[in-house]
């Protein structure tokens, strides 16, 4: 569980990397400035215990599976979000200035990027299931 922990937060940072450099780029940064937060690897780790859920939905349509990991990960940004805010006084992501956000913290309209992101999950996952990357 340890390394595919590992193998989710670094995959997580490095997506959240490419999201925030092509985020930049459509804004007319050509420096392409990404960046994504400590906080963050952990979240993304995290999503290993997402792997029970993906092996009971794994044969449920696409869309129904598509909304359940949104939903999660809607709660789990939220409940990451509202604990760091809790604990250090500020989300380290700050969406209040966005007109479908829960509290700063969630982005109602970032709904089919979680969608998609869930499929991203289940591929990795598959693929890490077939590598056999798994610890005794």
């Amino acid at each position: 569980m340890k390394i595919r922990f590992v193998i989710y937060g670094l995959l997580g940072w490095c997506t959240e990397i490419v999201w925030t450099g092509i985020g930049a780029l459509l804004s007319g940064n050509l420096k392409l400035t990404a960046f994504t937060y400590i906080w963050m690897f952990p979240i993304y780790g995290m999503a290993v215990l997402l792997e029970p859920v993906h092996n009971k939905i794994r044969h449920w349509p696409v869309v129904f599976r598509g909304g359940v990991y949104t939903v999660i990960f809607f709660l789990m940004e939220y409940v990451a979000g509202d604990t760091i805010k809790k604990f250090i006084g500020i989300c380290p992501w700050n969406y209040g200035n966005c007109r479908y956000s829960v509290n700063g913290i969630v982005r109602l309209d970032y709904f089919p990027v979680w969608f998609a992101a869930g499929f991203l999950f289940e591929i990795v996952h598959d693929g890490i299931m077939r590598l056999r990357i798994i610890e005794k």
